[in-house]
């Protein structure tokens, strides 16, 4: 595997494959490698024949307020596990590799970047939605993985690659899991271990709508929503930053239950760290 700094350097070694027809597949990340990470890389290594995967913490996706200067990095940690999992290049460069001195463009979507995640991060997504577009532009990929943790950005993306006439397909990983259901994220390293077990209320929030959902041959949605409040509230230090049911592919909310309905949550515990998770409502 191969260790790239260099935004030239790896534009070169992409196009070198590219004509060499390979198939070239990007997994874009921020680092702090966990076993979700590590599945997106398993399943990239299926779709292609090259596998490239970004680790950088890009700073205009964060607020004046987040958790940018403490967001977990270990490059070294990050390296070993990639090359692990067979990655071709790990491209990990500088902040001023990616944005210099006079940077001053941003990609921004107007529609599907409101509510959910939006609403409370304002700026966030067209951070993502920059970082993304550059990372095509020098990686030259076939395809992309991303995680369905983060629901809004998949559907983000998406519409991006349609809007900008990209020649990628993007394909989401189904949620990666803990053993008692909390969804994998980097943040999780945030949490003390009391702090992880209220955490567990988006999961229980989530199972308790599916089985509402599967025992009633209709549920209005409020109801879905208030248990799902009722259920996060009711472990300590834990408060709902939104619940929603919306369409997994416009984000639109939705009316009536459907195939495509998912409920979506955002959850701040203990005041310090924001997790966030998602579920169809009617699987198989």
């Amino acid at each position: 595997m191969r260790l790239i700094t260099s935004t030239d350097e790896v534009s070169q070694i992409t196009t070198a494959w590219r004509e060499e027809r390979q198939r070239i597949v990007l997994v874009p990340t921020m680092g702090w490698f966990h076993e979700g990470h590590l599945a997106l890389m398993r399943m990239a290594g299926k779709l292609g024949t090259r596998t490239v995967v970004s680790l950088f913490v890009n700073p205009i996706q964060f607020g004046p307020k987040e958790d940018l200067a403490a967001y977990p990095r270990d490059l070294e940690r990050d390296r070993l596990l990639a090359e692990k999992e067979g990655v071709d290049v790990l491209f990990a460069p500088a902040v001023g590799e990616m944005f210099g001195k006079h940077f001053q463009t941003r990609v921004s979507l107007s529609l599907i970047s409101q509510g959910l995640c939006g609403a409370n991060r304002p700026g966030h997504f067209d951070g993502v939605a920059t970082i993304v577009s550059k990372l095509f532009h020098l990686t030259c990929p076939h395809t992309a993985v991303f995680g369905e943790k983060d629901l809004q950005q998949l559907a983000l993306l998406r519409q991006m690659v349609i809007d900008l006439n990209f020649a990628i397909e993007i394909v989401g990983h189904p949620i990666v899991r803990e053993s008692d259901g909390l969804a994998m994220s980097s943040r999780n390293s945030y949490l003390t271990e009391d702090e992880r077990q209220d955490a567990l209320c988006l999961y229980k929030a989530i199972g308790s709508a599916k089985q509402m959902v599967q025992n009633a041959c209709t549920v209005a949605i409020p109801v879905l929503i208030d248990e799902a409040k009722r259920i996060i509230h009711a472990h300590a230090g834990c408060t709902v930053e939104y619940v929603h049911v919306v369409d997994r592919h416009t984000l639109a909310p939705c009316r009536i239950i459907d195939q495509n309905s998912v409920l979506a949550l955002a959850v701040k515990v203990h005041g310090k760290v924001r997790l966030i998770d998602n579920a169809l409502l009617l699987e198989g």
